[in-house]
């Protein structure tokens, strides 16, 4: 008789971590599978830890986790070729613990997130692929592993093994991820000394700024930049949404686009004399809502980015990971503790925990935005141009009056698009945030 587990969760990011600590720690027998040499070996993200959605898993983290800087400030850039407008916000209230969102390097962290899913009680394996779902009918029962004798058998399997889930693919829970829902993105960790990382982002020891970016930057493709402070190095990358760059061979690649936002004038003094430690190349989902796929059926689960969980608009993933393992895990531990099997009648419970959660209700709010932006690239082209280009025009002291600078800027919109071109771009992005 093969040993059989109370759950298994395939994977070992956020996701797969926030499901099999919150198992085990409701008692059950709880089996984690991970690829990689360890976990946190093939985890790939900017990265910032959001604090309410690991508190509520974990509620003391910040006695022991591998944090490296609160975030105290958030910076806004539209960019040009040679120039950014930009808004910021930084706020002491951010800079009182508790505190609401760090800095983070992954393999660090996810390492030190695994080790609590241990104490916990779950029994964690590494090294190990999971090659197919056991069926029993249209019924998950276990996974079938690349080792011998490596079929291992459950009451349900939560997949957390990444973006476009192969194990959800093969079983046909899903159909390939569509080229025009995910980002590939690249980014390098920037080894700097800490006083430098102060000194350049006006910043005091463990505080931390986030900068956000888009504009001109990503060749005229639906994508943004970001740039985030750790201890003793700075996190820089870009990314882009994949369908771009198979339209279109012969676009700039995601190694060049880095370097060149490494090279922009408002970019290279924030970074200058920074050491490549290390360089990752991953995909995001980014089709939002409406690109979720089926989330849980008989004997199966899928949480993180393997389910689509991101919130583009706002940057956002982790949280949404987390907060998506979380329910899985006490959605299981409910129907066990109630003696219910773990049908698709009776996970639909996961289902209703996402809606009544800020994961669904954000998806859904920001639920037209991949359609406008995949439609609009003059979002990534002329409106930065135009809006650096005003921006210069009104901040340059000469002998122009300002109201003849005003008819400059506003000849300069109409001549790049009509009036109601820009009416209707206005009316379609306050649309897709509604």
């Amino acid at each position: 008789m093969k040993e059989k587990f109370d759950a298994i969760v395939v994977g070992a990011g956020p996701s797969g971590n926030a499901a099999a600590y919150t198992l085990a720690k409701q008692g059950l027998k709880v089996l984690q599978i991970e690829r990689g040499e360890t976990p946190g070996s093939k985890n790939v993200q900017g990265a910032i830890l959001y604090s309410d959605a690991l508190e509520r898993i974990i509620p003391d983290f910040r006695e022991d986790a591998p944090l490296e800087r609160h975030i105290i400030e958030q910076r806004m850039w539209v960019l040009d070729d040679k120039s950014f407008v930009g808004s910021h916000f930084r706020s002491e209230d951010y800079n009182k613990p508790p505190y609401n969102r760090y800095t983070i390097i992954r393999a660090q962290f996810d390492k030190w997130f695994s080790g609590k899913v241990r104490e916990a009680g779950a029994l964690v394996i590494c090294e190990t692929t999971v090659e197919e779902l056991l069926m029993d009918g249209d019924r998950v029962v276990g996974v079938r592993c690349d080792r011998e004798g490596g079929d291992v058998f459950a009451d349900v399997v939560v997949l957390a093994d990444g973006v476009n889930s192969t194990l959800a693919r093969k079983a046909g829970f899903h159909p390939d991820i569509k080229a025009k829902n995910v980002a590939l993105a690249v980014k390098e960790i920037l080894f700097m000394p800490e006083e430098k990382i102060q000194e350049r982002f006006n910043i005091k020891e463990e505080e931390g700024v986030v900068i956000e970016m888009l504009g001109t930057i990503t060749d005229g493709m639906v994508g943004t930049g970001f740039l985030y402070t750790n201890k003793e190095s700075v996190t820089i990358g870009i990314g882009c949404i994949l369908d771009d760059f198979k339209k279109n061979p012969n676009r700039t690649s995601p190694y060049t686009l880095l370097e060149q936002l490494k090279k922009h004038p408002s970019v290279a003094p924030l970074i200058e004399g920074g050491e490549m430690k290390e360089y990752t190349a991953h995909l995001i989902p980014e089709g939002g809502f409406f690109a979720l796929p089926q989330l849980y059926g008989n004997g199966w689960m899928i949480v993180g980015d393997s389910a689509g969980f991101v919130n583009a608009a706002h940057r956002e993933g982790s949280n949404l990971a987390m907060t998506s393992g979380r329910l899985a895990g006490e959605t299981i531990g409910e129907l066990k503790k109630a003696g219910k099997d773990t049908t698709a009648a009776n996970l639909k419970l996961y289902k209703d925990k996402l809606d009544a959660s800020f994961v669904m209700k954000d998806l859904h709010k920001y639920r037209h935005m991949p359609e406008v932006l995949h439609n609009n690239n003059q979002f990534f082209t002329s409106y930065p141009q135009l809006v650096a280009k005003a921006a210069q025009t009104m901040f340059t002291v000469d002998n122009v009056d300002k109201q003849t600078k005003e008819r400059e800027i506003r000849t300069s919109f109409r001549s790049s698009r009509s009036l109601v071109g820009l009416m209707k771009d206005a009316y379609n992005l306050w649309r897709a945030t509604r």
